[in-house]
């Protein structure tokens, strides 16, 4: 989800909008390809982490939003938690300031049984996401009409956008828009229409797959800053894939390979094999080396992941911040 800060029009072409089936109870969500909207640069803003506003409460009050709640289960020891009984659009601002700081802590909170968030309109979804912060508008992906901050991933088989078939798999470990200045901090996503079976989403925790690490090579680590590229994502747009989207001129920008988390202090890797390039001031083949190992290991962890089951649920994701 994202906010705009300014948008050039064109009316006189045409957004491309695919046939939607009449018996579709999200008709109203199905993806606008409008090529006419051109976004400038974004501007660099000030964050206010609502986390952290959580965090000064006295312990016994930092959870208090599940204190009515029908179930609340870990996915995993230190990684995951699914709840059920909780209302999103019920949450008053102190509530999604604890949310915020749960996830923070948890890396991902599945929320069960949404079908208030599902139903909300255009401005109400628009004021949910920007509590937590600016929303972000994604440079290539389809949105429903009038609402860009909603991106949108959808596979219908009257619709011949999609990623290239020349890959054994589609499947690839990525971090949202790493490329820019500023990283998505809170990722909130939720399902409207699913197959019988499969579509899960898998989960890694980049602080427990540093914790992973030696001491010696996570201190090395620390020196390090890597870029994160969008230039690749633009040119396969502009290829045809994705709607033949560009809504921004693709950027690419510097962040530390291990990053802390402003709220909670805790450390992370942040490099995925979507978006990171190469690391700065090393030679082609020692980045290359210490890429490749960074993408195995984070592949490879699978105490340090959790897989979701698809279903109409909304789930929030916190990668760590700078």
């Amino acid at each position: 989800m994202a906010t705009p800060t300014a948008a050039i029009n064109n009316v006189s072409i045409p957004p491309i909008v695919p046939s939607p089936n009449s018996d579709y109870p999200y008709e109203h969500l199905l993806p606008v390809f409008d090529k006419s909207v051109f976004y400038p640069p974004l501007q660099p803003f000030e964050h206010a982490d609502p986390a952290a506003r959580a965090a000064a409460l006295p312990e016994s009050e930092q959870r208090a939003f599940l204190k009515h709640t029908t179930r609340v289960r870990n996915l995993t020891p230190r990684f995951g938690t699914e709840v059920i009984g909780v209302d999103l659009t019920s949450l008053d601002g102190p509530a999604r300031d604890q949310l915020a700081l749960e996830v923070a802590r948890r890396g991902v909170i599945v929320f069960r049984d949404q079908p208030s968030f599902l139903a909300q309109t255009a401005d109400q979804f628009r004021e949910w996401g920007s509590y937590f912060g600016r929303l972000h508008i994604h440079p290539h992906s389809p949105h429903p009409a009038h609402i860009p901050e909603l991106h949108l991933t959808y596979r219908a088989g009257n619709l011949s956008v999609g990623h290239p078939h020349n890959r054994i798999t589609n499947t690839l470990w990525h971090s949202d828009a790493s490329y820019e200045l500023q990283p998505p901090g809170l990722t909130v996503f939720f399902l409207l229409a699913q197959p019988t079976c499969g579509g899960d989403t898998n989960f890694v925790s980049q602080v427990q797959a540093l914790k992973k690490l030696s001491p010696p090579l996570v201190e090395f680590l620390k020196t390090l800053k890597a870029v994160h590229s969008g230039v690749r994502q633009a040119q396969n747009s502009r290829a045809g894939h994705r709607g033949g989207i560009v809504r921004r001129d693709p950027v690419e920008h510097v962040h530390p390979v291990v990053r802390r988390h402003p709220v909670t202090g805790e450390e992370a890797l942040f490099v995925n094999e979507e978006y990171t390039t190469h690391i700065v001031d090393l030679k082609k083949e020692e980045s290359e080396a210490i890429l490749k190992f960074l993408f195995n290991h984070i592949a490879r962890v699978a105490d340090a992941q959790v897989r979701v089951e698809v279903s109409k649920t909304p789930r929030a994701g916190l990668p760590p911040r700078n």
